[in-house]
């Protein structure tokens, strides 16, 4: 199959990518190059690799093409919160203007990168399925319903969006990213000899590695159309709904059994959802979750300390998404649209 991934340079596009191309389909990757050099070392991409911005997306540029696993995305609440109308103008707008390119140009299947987050806050001791009514609590969350949404409308006999709830992501990628909840406890276990809570840590998380999120946008752009077409999939296991309290002492326990201590006046967080994944286990049976936090934690360390992971490298702009854009607008690299600004010579 001839799959667009957008996004291709992230930190799950990375990884969705190079799979792909280990799966036998011929992968065009679209990036605007926002995080380019965001990583401790660099490899070539054995894709083809092009900067295109999802904003710029026209029915030319998906000709020929037969998948689209669309990742691109201001990718988290903080990102989100930057400047709200920039969030809906990349996560919703830029979706549904691929998602009509894609349909225009005759592209069968279009895979959706959505977020179990849409769930926002469920009641103490309920798994959120997919029929749970929806309850975003953030923009961010917010684009990914709106996205659901809109792709619904333009479902039809030749067009199937399919919607991958994922679960919050986790483990080693090339893109490496510190913004995320595992992957930050172990930074700080590293770097500091303790993990800091800066919540009480009572919400509940679901969480699943950056590779079975990856092989699940394979699992749904090969599996059957009956088993996808408009269909939504929280992505992940029963096993991995955590605590946020139990996933600092994983990564504490895979570190050295560090301390966990909780930041003064930390209050709960009102982002709480557990989630059932009874549905993707059921309708694509092809896929299934294989790593656990636990796993996902010792991973990252090994990985992090072979890169040298310093104090100075955990606080780098380069991993965390909202520092390196924040930086890249300071610096007159990117405008107030996130668009790379242009330097005059001299």
């Amino acid at each position: 199959m001839k799959v667009v991934v957008t996004g291709s340079d992230g930190y799950i596009g990375r990884v969705l990518s190079a799979r792909l191309v280990a799966r036998g389909h011929e992968v065009v990757g679209f990036d605007a190059g926002l995080f380019a050099g965001c990583a401790f070392a660099e490899t070539a991409p054995t894709w083809t690799a092009k900067r295109v911005d999802v904003r710029d997306v026209t029915p030319a540029d998906l000709r020929g093409i037969e998948g689209v696993c669309h990742l691109a995305a201001l990718s988290n609440d903080p990102m989100g919160a930057l400047d709200p109308a920039l969030t809906r103008a990349i996560n919703l707008d830029g979706t549904m203007r691929v998602a009509r390119a894609a349909k225009d140009a005759g592209v069968a299947r279009f895979a959706f990168a959505s977020s179990c987050s849409v769930y926002g806050q469920q009641p103490e001791g309920q798994a959120a399925t997919e029929d749970s009514e929806l309850a975003p609590l953030t923009e961010y969350a917010r684009s990914k319903v709106g996205s659901e949404q809109h792709l619904a409308e333009l479902a039809g006999a030749g067009f199937s969006p399919v919607y991958l709830r994922q679960a919050t992501a986790f483990g080693w990628s090339e893109r490496f990213r510190f913004d995320l909840v595992l992957n930050n406890f172990v930074g700080w276990a590293l770097t500091t000899g303790s993990v800091r809570l800066l919540s009480d840590g009572s919400a509940w998380r679901p969480i699943a590695h950056v590779q079975d999120l990856a092989d699940a946008f394979i699992a749904a752009l090969e599996a059957p159309r009956d088993a996808v077409h408009d269909t939504a999939f929280n992505v992940g296991s029963e096993s991995e709904n955590h605590r946020i309290a139990d996933l600092a002492r994983i990564a504490a326990a895979a570190v050295g059994n560090v301390p966990v201590t909780l930041t003064e006046g930390a209050g709960a967080d009102s982002r709480s959802y557990r989630v059932s994944f009874a549905r993707i286990a059921e309708r694509l049976p092809a896929w299934r979750a294989r790593w656990t936090a636990s796993a996902g934690a010792v991973e990252m360390r090994d990985a992090l300390v072979t890169n040298g992971l310093t104090e100075a490298g955990f606080t780098d702009e380069r991993f965390t998404r909202l520092k390196r854009l924040s930086a890249r607008r300071e610096r007159g690299e990117l405008d107030g649209q996130l668009r790379p600004v242009a330097v005059a010579r001299a």
